[in-house]
């Protein structure tokens, strides 16, 4: 397997460094308000990613931060701080605030079918090993005090710069809009804030009261639970310059160990070209956009892009997803009503054949840095070659339709995470929420059905008529008549033939 590793600006055979053992760090969200669908690319692709690498038979400890401590909005440290801005408008504790939105951004990943990380630690947890860190830096010559606030002095950290390819000489005086006088240079970062008057999550510290720099919680949480160095670190592209550039310069001068060995980055979605994000108030909520499509719409959307691309949100390509999808998961209702019903028999070794080759194929795009498009395009190679099957006369195996089944939980299910376990799920996907809908459906693929599930849908079919339901007792009779059974209703009952060609 290969990955693009944005510290090398290349492909890289992807090799752990505790052999079956793969450590991931991604940064997670601010919870000041719901997660948008810009949130949903990121966490859907690195599930992704999460899911791959386990099937492949890795052990995988996935952590995902949760950002609950009030940081400044811009790096020139003079911006306002997002949690308590919010808190202040709902006329609620910061804690508060961060607790209900950390509540929701759960009960929207998990709508999405995104794995819950093994740790999601918070950094308001984590306010003492965060001060130890400054400590060491500050003892070791790359950080400096000034008025209760402390921050790192990049001109001590020569490879400043070699993950975003920035150059400290280039982040000239007055670069931006206020520059903070406190500093030596404008590139240098907080580490450790002093606490204003009125400023509610604060902390104390050897510098007075205060409160953690935005960078310093992710190289604290990802190396307390996955050391140093430790394999992936993901995120964001947006998040190369400052953030993870100034994690890396702070974690290795503390420790004088490399800090990750592969930095895998997703691109942005963007909307008419712009990156969608809060800030720019183009945003689209994920709880707004279940209102109007499924979340697992909104998944499969998302995953028919690479993860480094960027993908342009419209109702129509929404829109256009989710057609797509109906058509993957439709033959897979019919595989699963079929097999129900299919006689055992000898499994159809040239069909076996196939699937192979659409497996090697899926994994060979999975294989080469996580390229869900090109999987996804290898399902529908395979969708197509199972409606054939499912439209040919006769009928398939119970062994054959089983081995279709499994391919498509193993890949669909268990690695991109778009087939839903539960054949009920896809019923309601589907909008099928008759019982007789459903047999009404698989049977309009049954070229010659067993005389007594004939028998069994034209007793369908009378007590939907005893219920008045006339358009549904229609709809068997139409999908009968398809197959060539003609029924003829009579006072004692509806009876049935065969018509002859």
């Amino acid at each position: 397997m290969r990955v693009y590793n944005t510290l090398t600006r290349r492909k890289e055979e992807f090799v752990p460094l505790h052999e079956g053992f793969v450590g991931i760090y991604v940064c997670g969200p601010t919870v000041y308000d719901d997660a948008h669908l810009g949130h949903a690319k990121t966490y859907v692709s690195f599930d992704v990613v999460v899911r791959y690498l386990r099937y492949l038979g890795y052990k995988v400890r996935y952590v995902q931060n949760i950002t609950d401590v009030g940081h400044l909005t811009d790096d020139s440290d003079m911006g306002e701080d997002k949690i308590e801005r919010r808190a202040l408008q709902e006329r609620v504790e910061p804690m508060e605030l961060a607790e209900t939105y950390t509540r929701n951004y759960f009960r929207d990943m998990d709508a999405l079918n995104v794995l819950r990380p093994d740790i999601s630690p918070r950094a308001s947890g984590h306010i003492p090993e965060q001060i130890e860190l400054v400590k060491t830096l500050i003892d070791k010559g790359y950080a400096y005090e000034v008025n209760g606030s402390v921050y790192f002095e990049v001109a001590k950290f020569p490879k400043y710069g070699k993950l975003s390819r920035r150059r400290v000489e280039e982040q000239e005086e007055g670069a931006r809009v206020a520059v903070n006088p406190d500093k030596r240079h404008p590139a240098d970062f907080a580490l450790w804030k002093r606490a204003e008057p009125g400023h509610i999550l604060r902390w104390p510290s050897p510098w007075g009261w205060g409160y953690p720099g935005w960078h310093l919680e992710c190289s604290i949480m990802s190396t307390k639970y996955l050391g140093q160095p430790f394999d992936i670190h993901g995120g964001g592209l947006e998040n190369v310059f400052p953030h993870h550039e100034s994690e890396i310069a702070q974690s290795e001068a503390a420790t004088g160990q490399p800090f990750a060995r592969y930095w895998l980055h997703n691109n942005m979605l963007t909307v008419d070209g712009v990156k969608m994000g809060k800030s720019l108030g183009n945003f689209t909520t994920l709880s707004q956009a279940f209102e109007r499509y499924s979340p697992l719409t909104v998944r499969f959307f998302i995953l028919n892009s690479h993860y480094r691309s960027t993908f342009d949100f419209s109702d129509e390509a929404l829109a256009a997803a989710d057609k797509g999808l109906r058509r993957l998961l439709e033959p897979v209702v019919q595989v699963r009503e079929r097999l129900s019903i299919a006689e055992s028999g000898e499994a159809d070794e040239e069909l076996l054949s196939l699937w192979g080759e659409h497996k090697g194929r899926f994994l060979e795009a999975m294989d080469d840095d996580f390229n869900t498009a090109a999987a996804i395009g290898v399902l529908f190679d395979l969708t197509r070659e199972v409606n054939l099957l499912l439209s040919s006369p006769g009928e398939p195996s119970r062994e054959t339709l089983a081995a279709i089944d499994g391919l498509y939980r193993e890949l669909g299910t268990d690695i991109l995470g778009i087939i839903p376990v539960d054949t009920n799920s896809i019923y309601e996907f589907l909008g099928i929420t008759s019982v007789s809908m459903r047999t009404a459906s698989t049977v309009t693929r049954v070229v010659a059905a067993p005389e007594e599930f004939i028998q069994l849908l034209v007793d369908t079919r009378s007590s939907l008529r005893s219920a008045r339901l006339w358009e549904l007792a229609d709809e068997i009779r139409n999908h009968l008549a398809e197959l060539g059974i003609a029924l003829e209703d009579t006072p004692q009952g509806t009876v049935w033939k065969r018509r002859k060609y």
